[in-house]
């Protein structure tokens, strides 16, 4: 097939005393996501996009948070590795869209950043990355702060 689509979604806890990654951003707030990496939801939604979209499993199956050499890892590696893993199937990425889901911060000031950070790594323009944030109206665990979410499509081609 010419193109696949694939779709990710990540959740992650915010807690005290970690730092907060979006999209390869370090964003400044009074909390961050937990996780075995550095815990970057917009990122892992994405690479569970890029593989789901040639049915590559999913960013567990690659790269398992049981696994030591992932502790702490910076996620725009895992990024880099998913895009060489589709490369050696003869794909690269189209465009990447994406809707994060977070109370607060605000992400506004940051989005051509992460914009340009992602296009960086998967080989596309900034203009091919669409980031978009909500918040949920103060329910459920974003609503709460307790966390945060990310939802991603992308669209790969054959090369």
């Amino acid at each position: 097939m010419a193109y696949r689509i694939g779709s990710g979604v990540d959740f992650h806890q915010l807690v005290e005393g970690r730092e907060l990654w979006i999209g390869g951003v370090k964003i400044p707030h009074t909390k961050g996501a937990l996780g075995h990496s550095d815990a970057d939801v917009l990122l892992h939604a994405i690479c569970d996009a890029i593989l789901g979209a040639l049915a590559l499993g999913d960013i567990g199956a690659h790269f398992p948070d049981t696994d030591p050499e992932f502790k702490g890892i910076d996620s725009k590696i895992l990024l880099k590795k998913c895009i060489v893993l589709i490369d050696t199937k003869g794909y690269k990425v189209v465009n990447i869209d994406s809707t994060l889901c977070l109370q607060s911060p605000k992400i506004k000031p940051y989005v051509l950043q992460i914009q340009e950070t992602i296009a960086f790594i998967t080989g596309v323009t900034p203009h091919d990355v669409s980031v978009k944030a909500t918040t949920t109206e103060h329910l459920g665990f974003v609503g709460r702060e307790e966390g945060l979410q990310a939802f991603a499509t992308v669209l790969l081609t054959l090369k």
